[in-house]
């Protein structure tokens, strides 16, 4: 079994959903299969940041990119998930569903966004449950 068995890739939004596929399109000859999570963060009792079923169709949208995008190459099996901390909701998936590593693409920001935001991508690299993969960012033609 190698890392690439089962990979649990975050997709946060559409544009990130078509950038993490191609990031990911190169390495696909060593994936076994795929699952594409979105984790929509709840507000831990404040008012969340939208209606819930807009969340949720939102995320149906993004997750499709992925499986347009690789299932032809791969399996790939989509999963919505719930939690009040992204990191922490991405391991207990990935422990779920088996997955032998995580891979996602760092999406950037100021520093002053990833110190507000509490730096998801730090975080992930930092304290792993399982082996986090980082995909290359890739170049704009």
């Amino acid at each position: 079994m190698t890392p690439f068995d089962h990979l649990l890739v975050p997709i946060a939004s559409e544009e990130d959903a078509e950038a993490t596929c191609a990031a990911l399109e190169p390495f696909l000859d060593d994936v076994g299969r795929v699952t594409a999570v979105h984790v929509i963060e709840k507000a831990g009792g404040a008012m969340d940041k939208a209606p819930l079923e807009k969340r949720q169709e939102d995320a149906a949208t993004f997750l499709g990119v992925v499986d347009a995008a690789l299932g032809d190459s791969v399996p790939v099996e989509t999963r919505v998930a719930y939690g009040t901390d992204v990191v922490e909701t991405l391991f207990r998936e990935a422990a779920e569903i088996g997955a032998t590593a995580i891979a996602f693409r760092p999406r950037g920001g100021s520093r002053l966004l990833r110190i507000i935001s509490g730096d998801t991508a730090s975080r992930l690299v930092t304290e792993p449950e399982i082996p986090v993969i980082t995909l290359p960012q890739q170049e704009d033609a």
